[in-house]
C-alpha cells in the first residue's frame, strides 16, 4: 500500500521537552525532539498518526496520539499568527 505524503505542522505549547514519533505505518518511521515553544514542519501520510511523549521519572509516557490529517497544513493557515 503505497501512502501520499502530507504537510503537517506541531507546535510544543507545554514547558517540556517531548519527544514526536509516527510508527504506525508500515516500512515508515519519524522521531524528532521538540523543545518547548518549538514549532515542526514535516511531512507524514494523512494515515499516520503523530504520538507525543514527555519523560517522566526516566519513563517515556505517551500524552497524546494526533492523526496526521488533522496537522496537515492547508494554504498556510495554521501558521497564521504563529511566526514572525
Amino acid at each position: 500500500m503505497t501512502f501520499k505524503p502530507t504537510t503537517c505542522y506541531y507546535a510544543n505549547t507545554s514547558d517540556r521537552l517531548q519527544v514526536a514519533r509516527i510508527a504506525d505505518v508500515p516500512d515508515w518511521y519519524f522521531e524528532r525532539v521538540i523543545f518547548p515553544g518549538q514549532r515542526l514542519m514535516f511531512d507524514a501520510p494523512r494515515q499516520a498518526h503523530l504520538e507525543i511523549f514527555i519523560d517522566q521519572m526516566d519513563r517515556a509516557i505517551l500524552t497524546e496520539r494526533i492523526a496526521c490529517g488533522d496537522l496537515e497544513v492547508q494554504n498556510g493557515r495554521e501558521l497564521a499568527g504563529s511566526i514572525g
